[in-house]
Formats: structure tokens, C-alpha cells, sequence
């Protein structure tokens, strides 16, 4: 490709990404305005409607769930131990902004993770990441309607597994349940924010995400390149009736400083 092509395509990229951050703007903005008797009932269906979308198959990304997404197992995917068993030291994210790289089967995405405002977050996804517990796992579940995120860190590639222990409480949640392209955070399960483990989502598309009992989704950090690597995940598609992307997307390794 001419580096004018490269040029006019990247332009073109940008452009859509415009677009589609006015787009959630507005639609949020209208979802603000809504007055009296009208909101009561749009929460009240908001409410039902994540109660039951935190047990579908497409549900908002969860953790160790009940019922877990629809995803078909690696069979040579077995269950890991992340530190020992042992919930990492907040301290360990050094209250600074880490640095790093996700080298995935189809590329590599950079990234930025906030140790100042999700510590615990940051703590155990940088101690995980050192130990190579990421390393080899599949990303298992890529949801393409509603919210638009690639899920990853469950050493199984079933939705359940996890390092051995579990943490909370949700840290760094965006107040308008917004999380936008290239947002980086912790899966749970529906209603219990001490449930997080290693399961982490990556957002290729602006998000919204309701909040439930236990409030929104840790973010711990974002995306500084490759989204070009996760849209072309998402383009392929998923295999159907599933979740489960059509291209299987590993985790080579990763590293942080």
C-alpha cells in the first residue's frame, strides 16, 4: 500500500472513529434529558434487562459466571495458579502509570495501565503478566452487538477460570456507565464486585455498559496502539451460534515496565 493510501485510509479510520464517539455522546446526552415518570420506567427496564443480560450468552463481560459465555474450550487449556494463590499487594502497582505491549497471534497492542487510580487492578494484572500467566491463554469471548469488547485471561478459554483467588472492590468505574474505544478493564460476575480475578476485557468500539449492584467494571487502563489489531479481530466475526471469534486469538506473552 502507497504511503498516500496509508494515509487516506488511516484519514478514513480516524473519521469513523469521530463519529461513532459523537454518536454514544448524543445517545447519552438524550438518555440524561429524559424526565419524571419516563425515567422511572426506562431504569426500571434497565435494571431488568441487565439482571437478565448477566445471565445470556451476551451478557456485559463477566468473570467465573454462572452461566458462563457461549465459548467452545481449548482442550489443551488447563487451569492456572496466579501467585501463588495469593491476591497481589496494591503497593505493587507503585501508584505510576506502567507501560506495555500485548503480543496476541494476529499482532501486537500497545498500552498504558494507571496505577494511581485502580492499584489493586494494576497490581495483579502487571504480577500476572510477569509470572507469563497470560502467556499461551485464548481470548474467548468477542461480543459484536451491544458491547463491543475482546475477552481475555482465562487460562481454561471456558469464561470460569481464574488465578486461584478472587478480589474486589471495583475500582476506577466510569460514572456513565461509558467505556470508550481502547478502554482496558477487569471482568466480573453480574452483582459482585469481589469476583475479579485474571479475566480482563480490551473495548474496540465505544461501549455502554450498565452498572448493577456492584457498580461498573474496573478500568485500569488503555490502549496506546493496535486497534487496528483488535478491529480486524472484530471484522472477522465470531463463529456462529457463539462467541467465540472465528480466528483464535492467543496470547503470545506480555510485557510491562
Amino acid at each position: 500500500m502507497s504511503s498516500k493510501r496509508e494515509r487516506e485510509y488511516e484519514r478514513r479510520r480516524y473519521e469513523k472513529w469521530q463519529e461513532r464517539q459523537t454518536q454514544a455522546r448524543a445517545r447519552h446526552r438524550r438518555q440524561r434529558v429524559i424526565a419524571g415518570s419516563v425515567v422511572g420506567v426506562l431504569v426500571l427496564g434497565l435494571g431488568i434487562g441487565a439482571a437478565v443480560a448477566l445471565t445470556r450468552d451476551d451478557a456485559p463481560p463477566t468473570a467465573d459466571a454462572t452461566t458462563p459465555p457461549a465459548a467452545t474450550p481449548d482442550p489443551g487449556a488447563t487451569s492456572r495458579t496466579g501467585n501463588g494463590g495469593v491476591v497481589p499487594d496494591p503497593a505493587a502497582a507503585e501508584g505510576r502509570t506502567w507501560t506495555g505491549e500485548l503480543a496476541l497471534s494476529q499482532g501486537t497492542v500497545g498500552f498504558e495501565l494507571d496505577g494511581a487510580a485502580a492499584p489493586q487492578a494494576v497490581a495483579n494484572f502487571v504480577t500476572l503478566a510477569g509470572e507469563g500467566y497470560f502467556d499461551g491463554t485464548t481470548c474467548h469471548r468477542l461480543t459484536t452487538q451491544g458491547i463491543y469488547v475482546l475477552q481475555c485471561g482465562d487460562p481454561t478459554a471456558t469464561g470460569t477460570g481464574g488465578p486461584g483467588y478472587s478480589w474486589g472492590p471495583v475500582e476506577n468505574a466510569p460514572d456513565d456507565d461509558l467505556y470508550p474505544a481502547g478502554t482496558i478493564a477487569m471482568a466480573r460476575q453480574g452483582g459482585n464486585g469481589e469476583s475479579m480475578g485474571s479475566q480482563f476485557f480490551l473495548v474496540y468500539e465505544d461501549s455502554q455498559i450498565p452498572s448493577d449492584s456492584a457498580g461498573g467494571y474496573t478500568v485500569f487502563g488503555h490502549i496506546t496502539s493496535g486497534m487496528d489489531v483488535l478491529k480486524a479481530i472484530a471484522d472477522a466475526g465470531t463463529v456462529e451460534g457463539s462467541e467465540t471469534p472465528v480466528d483464535a486469538v492467543t496470547i503470545e506473552g506480555v510485557e510491562t515496565q
